[in-house]
């Protein structure tokens, strides 16, 4: 019985990472198109893409560890 709860809780848990991944690369994507449609050099758009960037990666390279598979219907 344990070993199916600890599947569900897997299961819960990729789910959660893919839409954290998804949420944060569509953050990174919107504070890259905002940075390139500044006028002049603003540190703090800076700061913000490259803190939505670092996220991303965190995620991503957590999800190749936890070897979740991400599909079409995620948003890839």
């Amino acid at each position: 019985m344990l070993f199916f709860k600890r599947g569900k809780l897997k299961r819960e848990f990729d789910e959660q990472l893919i839409q954290q991944f998804v949420d944060t690369k569509q953050e990174w994507k919107k504070a890259q198109m905002l940075e390139t449609l500044s006028d002049d050099y603003d540190l703090n758009v800076s700061i913000e893409r490259k803190i939505a960037e670092s996220k991303h990666l965190f995620l991503l390279k957590e999800a190749r560890i936890r070897k979740v598979k991400m599909h079409q219907g995620n948003g890839f």
